[in-house]
């Protein structure tokens, strides 16, 4: 198959373009500077002649999201619009990455797919609305959302905290905000996987199995790069003042997954310890 992958040079592209390389797919990647998301016309050209087109293009910038919620709404929503408007058009299906900054954070368990969105951040709300985009373009669509997203390609909150605890030798970490640290080549291969099933279309969730506090996961990385995670101390959200809600609960459910014969991805601790164990990872990210 041909794939196009939009954002193909960021932390979760990169690992989308090796993984779907690997499997012997034909890919073209796109960054901004090759396709314009916001632009339909140029979305309609860019997809014609391709099977699969997965978007990773994004406004990440939480923060800054809320004072540039048009800029962030244009590409997190307009852009995915556009591009399954295009892929319904040319016959192609889309898988659009979507967040767990779409629901509130206030649940208790596991988010179902279904479950009803109520984002408390501009940046939530973007990403909303692009998956109505997405949804309203074509029902064999796929929305794949996910969370606490870390790779080799990129910022991320191991790469953080471990350059912090090697810096200066102690943290504070908040232990009141809980969720799935989520490796970006699992995710890739989790797409590729659903790709392949031929899922039906629709919203799916697509992070580590479990449950885990930034505390927890700072004490892993600490650890996985030599250092006592002793140095890790739980702190408090109150204690952080920032301009975006960052959600206390962002536990996502498998059940579609599992109901289209997919299987979730495993365990984050145990796929900390297989990223941990990577030498592009190590290197990149624990300093090694």
């Amino acid at each position: 198959m041909r794939w196009l992958v939009a954002g193909g040079a960021g932390m979760l592209g990169q690992d989308v373009v090796d993984v779907a390389r690997q499997a012997g797919h034909a890919i073209t990647v796109s960054d901004r500077a090759e396709l314009d998301i916001t632009d339909a016309a140029a979305c309609r050209e860019a997809v014609a002649g391709f099977d699969v087109v997965v978007n990773c293009a994004a406004w990440t910038a939480v923060d800054d999201a809320e004072t540039n919620e048009g800029a962030a709404f244009d590409v997190n929503a307009v852009g995915p619009a556009n591009l399954a408007r295009a892929a319904s058009e040319h016959h192609a299906r889309l898988v659009q990455v979507s967040t767990d900054y779409v629901f509130a954070g206030d649940a208790t368990s596991p988010y179902a797919e279904d479950a009803p969105v109520r984002p408390a951040s501009a940046y939530g709300r973007t990403k909303a609305a692009g998956e109505w985009g997405v949804l309203a373009a074509g029902a064999h669509h796929v929305i794949v959302r996910t969370a606490w997203l870390y790779g080799a390609g990129g910022a991320s909150f191991p790469r953080t905290i471990v350059r912090a605890g090697r810096a200066r030798g102690a943290l504070g970490v908040v232990s009141d905000q809980v969720g799935q640290p989520t490796w970006t080549a699992d995710l890739a291969d989790l797409i590729l996987r659903m790709v392949d099933a031929e899922v039906p279309g629709g919203i799916y969730h697509g992070t580590s199995s479990g449950v885990a506090s930034w505390y927890d996961f700072a004490r892993a990385a600490v650890e996985s790069a030599g250092m006592d995670p002793a140095i890790v101390s739980a702190t408090t959200s109150a204690e952080f003042t920032r301009p975006a809600p960052r959600p206390a609960y962002s536990v996502l459910g498998h059940d579609r997954l599992v109901a289209a014969g997919v299987e979730p991805i495993a365990p984050w601790h145990e796929r900390w310890s297989a990223a941990a164990s990577d030498d592009r990872f190590r290197s990149e990210v624990l300093g090694d």
